[in-house]
């Protein structure tokens, strides 16, 4: 389990998010909802640990593992061991990598983990799945690829790297009908006991991944939290009554 405890963060000097308090629970997918700006993306940052955010002395991510002394409070581990520890964040706008192919990349994430020959058949694999050119898997990172084939390959490195908790930043942006439902068929077939959290401002990816829990957030504030209908409500009346 993750919790957050009275989370308040700032980037530079601007106070983003106002003491949330949350409980995500193992093997359980959820939707992070707001309008554009209210801290949604914040949030997720702050969980892996971007260099960027200050913490607030109250807040507290809490990493619940067996035996104790691998959990506790990460609020002070940087990104890379927070990674180490099960979290994974997709990229709302997947960063270029001049010179390193998606196979480099994941080679040297999971040297102690795969063998490069298994790790590379199932690269290919994966990539079937997604519909991912051959040619795409020969390129330099997300040089020249479309914005569905961006989160496309954001999903198979979250596949590869079966992390504890997942959170997807608006993996639906820039992505048509038919490449969201193939990142979402592909993520709830191979990540059943991965934790997935994901993050948007529109519905249409709810009728996807069919969370659990719906969060609202508006003003770096968690407002609401409920099921599906929760996220219904929203696509007919929006946030205002938040």
């Amino acid at each position: 389990m993750l919790t957050l405890k009275n989370l308040s963060v700032s980037i530079e000097g601007k106070k983003i998010l106002h003491d949330i308090s949350f409980d995500f629970k193992p093997k359980r997918t959820y939707a992070i909802m707001g309008p554009n700006g209210s801290g949604k993306s914040t949030l997720a940052s702050a969980i892996m640990g971007h260099p960027n955010i200050t913490y607030s002395r109250a807040s507290k991510i809490i990493i619940h593992r067996k035996p104790a002394r691998q959990g506790g409070d990460i609020k002070k581990l940087s990104p890379d061991k927070r990674s180490k520890l099960g979290i994974f964040l997709s990229f709302q706008t997947p960063m270029i990598l001049p010179g390193v192919i998606v196979f480099e990349l994941l080679r040297l994430a999971l040297e102690k983990q795969m063998n490069p020959v298994v790790l590379h058949k199932k690269v290919k694999e994966y990539a079937k799945e997604l519909h991912i050119k051959d040619e795409l898997l020969k390129r330099s990172l997300n040089d020249g690829f479309s914005g569905g084939e961006k989160k496309k390959l954001e999903a198979l490195q979250a596949v590869l790297l079966t992390p504890s908790f997942a959170f997807f930043d608006e993996i639906d942006t820039g992505v048509d009908v038919d490449a969201l439902w193939t990142i979402s068929r592909f993520l709830k077939k191979h990540l059943p006991e991965t934790t997935a959290v994901f993050i948007t401002h529109s519905t249409r990816l709810l009728k996807y991944i069919e969370p659990q829990e719906v969060l609202v957030i508006k003003d770096g504030r968690l407002v609401k939290t409920g099921t599906g209908a929760l996220a219904r409500k929203i696509e007919k009346e929006g946030f205002n009554d938040f």
